[in-house]
């Protein structure tokens, strides 16, 4: 190794430090420092009311809130006649794809044949099925739908079908490649209700060709609730967070917590099991929970306060006082004898929804002197209470109420309480027969969840002297004035042979019979009718006078929802704040095959079906 000596090292330091230099200047220029190409979203801007500061919703938007229309074409079976093999070559293949698929030509189920035969019989129809699924829905939960003829096809009736298994899709109606993928699926039999329109078909005035399937529908999967945060922050996510699962603790059977923090301005929401029913007032009580969830008091008095000075935003008090818990019932009480209905109403609401007693004379006041809209809200507030006798001994009052709607919202009230003035009779699996304590005869027809024919008066009966036809001479109907039973003839088909029975004059005895299962004659034996068809043949004796009363059929809650989702106003879509990936799955999983074509996006029901 050669050696240097101290001069040679001195002439050698300046050329290693010009070399040295020379080296990490090329470096830097061959390794340049990346620029950043992140840019955080800028936060959006939220006007938030006064009586909101400080809440979920003042700082986070809840995405999945809104109701979730779902559509498809189905195919009703069971039809006598009054279906129509022709339809649109779009759905038929549809349908023919449909049946393949969930094997319906599997001779073991019996169903007449091939796909292709099957259609080609006026005993089918196709359908289009629509329904509502609310937010936050969890996998299982049941919905009603609608069903209705499909334009394009000659069906002439509905009555006495049964939908095969639909599959369910949100958004517009489409078919191929480009729909969504299902969220929910429904099947079952259709009920026709006997007045749902004054443009009805048919020279009885009722639209044979739209029905419903109660409890008909079903969520596939669990829809997605989350929350949004309109400034992006770590901290705030955690601190939401918290909140949430310290008002919302983890409940048996909860496999999630409540809120978990996902991202710096994501948070998903698990609906606790104690909500599964009623998902929409959770969604409502995450909106309105305070952030800080410490000083109740002070917090429930602030919001007093607000309500007095602005007494439109009574809604929003309601809720914040029911997310604040049991500790604001002593400010709010002081609200419940307030000269102004609106505090007064969102002061009650409140104290119901906590369950306070004291709020229930006023809410009985309320029914009394209020306004319709309010005295309904009453009955319905004190429906969901405790056991409490003194709610019970008041609302029976109502059932005798000259506004028919009171009537109607009194019999809810005493039926959800379990109470003995409602007495519910199972109908063979069918539908349930409930007879209410009344003075004033009344039928009443529901059309959500679970069929009931509701009687008003248990002890009313047929006006005879009787003589009815009904259904080209099936059933008939006769007695004579002073006779105690009506006799009546029924025959399931023009082939079949007839049965002839003695039946009870009492309308709640008739219905009755007409429900029970058919067999060997005798006390129980029946004739086996329907839901549909055993409201059929009642409103048929109601027009024709036998029956004293009214006959009245709940409001159709299905289509109104329906109708209100159409006409909603579409968000403007922010640049900053994308859309949501699972609210509908038509963004992220379906194909994007192109050539498949829209059926009837948004057919105009008005002209081929009434509504």
């Amino acid at each position: 190794m050669p050696r240097y000596s101290l001069n040679d090292m001195r002439k050698l330091i300046p050329l290693l430090m010009i070399l040295a230099s020379s080296s990490c200047s090329n470096i830097e220029k061959a390794n340049p420092q990346p620029k950043s190409t992140f840019t955080q979203r800028p936060p959006i801007e939220m006007d938030v009311d006064p009586i909101m500061r400080g809440t979920i919703a003042g700082e986070a938007i809840l995405l999945g809130f809104n109701d979730t229309v779902v559509r498809g074409y189905g195919l009703v079976v069971g039809l006598q006649g009054t279906g129509s093999r022709a339809m649109p070559v779009e759905i038929r293949a549809m349908l023919l794809r449909e049946m393949g698929r969930r094997k319906m030509s599997d001779p073991l189920l019996n169903l007449g044949g091939s796909p292709a035969r099957i259609l080609d019989s006026d005993d089918v129809a196709a359908v289009i099925v629509e329904g509502i699924i609310p937010p936050g829905a969890v996998s299982g939960t049941k919905f009603d739908v609608r069903v209705y003829a499909a334009p394009g096809t000659s069906t002439t009736s509905l009555e006495g079908g049964r939908l095969w298994t639909a599959d369910l899709r949100p958004g517009v109606l489409m078919n191929g490649a480009q729909q969504a993928f299902p969220i929910a699926a429904a099947g079952g039999p259709i009920f026709i209700n006997p007045f749902s329109t004054a443009v009805a078909v048919g020279a009885d005035a009722v639209d044979r060709l739209s029905g419903r399937i109660l409890d008909g529908g079903s969520v596939l999967k669990d829809r997605p609730l989350k929350l949004r945060l309109a400034t992006p922050s770590h901290n705030r996510t955690r601190t939401l967070q918290a909140s949430i699962n310290g008002l919302f603790p983890r409940e048996v059977d909860q496999r999630y917590d409540t809120a978990q923090g996902k991202s710096d301005e994501m948070i998903e929401l698990t609906v606790p099991p104690s909500f599964t029913d009623h998902t929409g007032d959770f969604a409502q009580l995450i909106r309105h929970s305070s952030v800080d969830i410490g000083a109740v008091e002070q917090t429930a008095n602030n919001i007093r306060r607000s309500l007095l000075a602005n007494p439109g935003s009574a809604g929003a008090a309601a809720w914040r006082w029911q997310a604040l818990g049991k500790k604001c019932i002593p400010i709010i009480q002081e609200l419940y004898t307030n000269s102004e209905e609106q505090p007064r109403m969102a002061a009650l609401e409140a104290g119901a929804k906590l369950n306070d007693p004291l709020v229930v004379p006023h809410l009985l006041e309320m029914v009394k002197s209020g306004t319709p809209d309010y005295r309904k809200a009453s009955l319905n507030l004190l429906s969901h209470m405790s056991t409490n006798p003194k709610i019970d001994l008041g609302v029976r009052e109502f059932l005798d109420d000259r506004d028919m709607n009171i009537r109607f919202a009194a019999y809810e009230c005493l039926r959800r309480r379990h109470d003995s003035s409602v007495r519910v009779f199972p109908l063979n699996g069918r539908f349930k027969l409930e007879l209410v304590t009344a003075n004033k005869p009344l039928i009443y027809l529901t059309q959500t969840g679970d069929p009931r024919i509701v009687i008003f008066g248990d002890n009313c009966e047929i006006l005879r002297p009787l003589t009815a036809n009904m259904w080209n001479g099936r059933l008939l109907m006769r007695s004579e004035a002073n006779d105690p039973n009506v006799q009546i003839f029924y025959r399931a088909t023009p082939t079949t042979n007839p049965t002839i029975d003695n039946v009870p004059s009492k309308i709640a005895a008739l219905t009755s019979f007409m429900a029970r299962p058919q067999g060997p004659r005798g006390a129980d034996a029946g004739i086996a009718l329907s839901y549909s068809e055993t409201i059929n043949a009642l409103h048929s004796l109601w027009t024709s006078g036998y029956i004293a009363g009214d006959f009245k059929g709940e409001q159709d809650r299905l289509l109104a929802a329906i109708l209100k989702e159409e006409n909603r106003a579409s968000p403007i879509d922010r640049p900053e704040f994308p859309l949501e990936e699972d609210v509908s799955n038509s963004l992220l999983d379906r194909p994007t095959d192109t050539t498949s074509k829209q059926l009837d996006s948004k057919p105009k029901i008005v002209d081929t079906v009434p509504r």
